[in-house]
């Protein structure tokens, strides 16, 4: 070998000498920034192979502080210091010892690592650039405490795999022992059943592990080794707490408001046939519902004559109805001359009806979170229902106050209600028994504690206005209306339901 070539090889190693020492100078100061201090660019005149490469060949690294203000928006899942890299064919264990000189963790490169790499980042943090390389070159890297693993996907798959069986082998060959638990506010059943679900990997228990209820003292005695005992021993320690418990009040408030008016008509007369008969009298009142009608003496016979009207006396009979059961006041007036042989009576009828009531109430229950309470009062009513020999059995159904209720408790402190009110009571009677009114509300709502909502509500208004009366003569005007009769009533009613949750805060019931 010639003098030159040998001068040659030697420039070559004391430009990569160079180049290490100060890769090495700007990882410290990437690690350890200065508020201030211009960020440091080398530039090697060579790159890291030990053969040429062009002129234009070139790598850097600047480093910048933490504290400078950022030019770009960094990714939520990366938090690293900025780092800038531009090399070209750099041997990508050089790339990982630069960025343990600059982060200060400690990162440990396998031997199947090999290769090179060219890249250009500007401005990234570091642990995305880590990021970059380890999936460029199909390698993967794990993380324990301040030292990461690089190594090939297939090398970390078997390393992890082995730590796994030997884990498994662990236990196979570690001695077990019992250990109890005792519940005070969870069920040992539940709980026992929580511990045995799962298949593999998604079991508590291991598979040599098993678990024995003792319901009457509420205890769990768990076989197992110590790493799965721990592991059920926090999770006794997570689940047997107080459960939190809701006082649920609802108010049912049913107001109707009714108002009814009748007005009426009766109108008649009588004609004799024998004006000159004399010595009978006149039976009836001017005050109330019955007209003034002739009356013969004892053992006479009975007075001839004609009646005005299709029956009796009652030429027009439209009086007025009765409202809410109660009947109508009346007033009739008589005309008649001195021997009563001719009568003409009127009778006007009226009633008119207001009334208001209003029914409230209140039913109130205390349960736990998320356990589904109910709460009923009312009347079962009787009827016949046919079976199927054809015979017939007496059967109940309910017409009653029905609260029924979950409640969830959310972590921010409010209430989620799953409610369902039910308002039912005695309707009218039928031929196969008595009907029910029915008043039904199922819903979903989140109220805050102590918080009041009206979760439903039904109006209804009902008017009616009918009028009787003789075609022709009952359109007349003043004169008609002794000749027609006429209804008018209005009802109005409204159901609201309300709820109030509240949170029983004191510890006290719930011991």
């Amino acid at each position: 070998m010639s003098v030159l070539a040998w001068a040659g090889l030697a420039r070559q190693a004391l430009a990569c000498w160079g180049l290490a020492v100060s890769l090495c100078g700007a990882g410290r100061a990437g690690a350890q920034p200065v508020e201030g201090a211009p960020a440091q660019t080398i530039e090697p005149s060579m790159a890291m192979t030990p053969t040429p490469v062009p002129a234009s060949a070139s790598a850097s690294v600047s480093t910048t502080p933490a504290t400078e203000p950022l030019s770009v928006r960094e990714p939520p899942s990366y938090s690293g210091s900025l780092i800038s890299l531009n090399f070209q064919n750099v041997e990508v264990r050089v790339l990982l010892q630069v960025l343990a000189e600059h982060s200060g963790f400690n990162i440990v490169a396998s031997d199947s690592i090999s290769g090179s790499l060219s890249l250009r980042l500007r401005n990234v943090p570091w642990d995305l650039a880590l990021d970059t390389i380890v999936q460029a070159r199909g390698l993967a890297l794990r993380r324990e405490g301040s030292v990461i693993w690089v190594a090939a996907k297939a090398e970390l798959a078997a390393r992890e795999r082995q730590e796994q069986e030997g884990r498994q082998a662990l236990q196979a060959t570690e001695s077990v022992r019992t250990q109890s638990f005792r519940l005070n506010y969870s069920r040992a059943d539940e709980v026992a059943r929580q511990l045995q679900a799962g298949v593999g990997a998604g079991r508590l228990l291991s598979a040599r592990g098993s678990v024995l209820v003792e319901v009457r003292t509420n205890q769990l005695f768990v076989t197992d080794v110590a790493p799965r005992l721990a592991l059920v021993q926090a999770l006794v320690r997570q689940i047997d707490i107080p459960v939190r418990q809701v006082m649920i009040e609802a108010r049912i408030v049913e107001a109707a408001d009714s108002f009814g008016r009748s007005l009426g008509v009766r109108l008649g007369g009588r004609s004799s046939f024998n004006p000159a008969q004399s010595g009978h009298s006149l039976s009836g009142g001017q005050l109330g519902g019955t007209f003034f009608t002739p009356q013969p003496p004892n053992a006479a016979p009975p007075l001839p004559g004609t009646d005005f009207g299709i029956a009796g006396l009652n030429m027009v009979n439209l009086p007025a109805a009765g409202l809410n059961g109660v009947p109508a006041a009346s007033l009739a007036v008589a005309l008649f001359n001195a021997s009563a042989s001719r009568l003409l009576n009127l009778e006007l009828s009226a009633l008119e009806a207001d009334g208001q009531g209003q029914v409230v109430a209140s039913p109130r229950i205390v349960t736990a979170d998320q356990v589904k309470a109910i709460i009923e009062q009312g009347t079962e009513l009787p009827y016949q229902q046919s079976t199927s020999s054809g015979a017939t059995a007496l059967t109940f159904r309910k017409a009653n106050l029905k609260l029924e209720v979950t409640p969830q408790i959310t972590p921010e402190g409010g209430i989620i209600l799953n409610v369902d009110v039910n308002k039912d009571s005695v309707g009218r009677s039928t031929p196969n028994g008595f009907a029910i009114d029915t008043k039904h509300v199922q819903t979903q709502v989140l109220v805050d504690n102590g918080g009041t909502v009206m979760i439903g509500g039904i109006y209804e208004t009902l008017e009616r206005d009918e009028e009787f009366r003789v075609p022709v003569l009952g359109s007349l005007p003043v004169l008609g209306a002794l000749f027609r009769s006429r209804t008018k009533s209005l009802s109005k009613s409204e159901l609201l339901v309300f709820i109030t949750p509240q949170l029983l805060t004191d510890p006290q019931p719930l011991r």
